[in-house]
């Protein structure tokens, strides 16, 4: 799981062109959104999508994608349980 965890970390950075955070800079329990990351609606896309074409995962209810993107620990365990690349 800790391999997820840094490879999640380095897709988001790359992502979305984090240039000022890196890997070792955000915490398994950070929160994405609001105080953490800082990240906004824009990106959660960016995250939708990379779900999708990295990890065969498709989200149809947003309400699904906030609790999924609280936090580095949440996707990863999210996507242990539902990945299906």
């Amino acid at each position: 799981m800790s391999d997820l965890k840094q490879e999640l970390k380095a897709k988001i950075i790359e992502q979305l062109n984090l240039e000022d955070i890196s890997v070792d800079t955000i915490a398994d329990d950070d929160s994405l959104f609001g105080d953490g990351l800082g990240l906004d609606s824009i990106d959660a896309l960016e995250l939708i999508v990379m779900l999708d074409k990295d990890y065969g995962i498709k989200l149809l209810d947003p309400k699904e994608g906030r609790k999924i993107f609280e936090s580095i620990e949440v996707m990863a365990n999210y996507i242990a349980e539902h990945r299906t690349k």
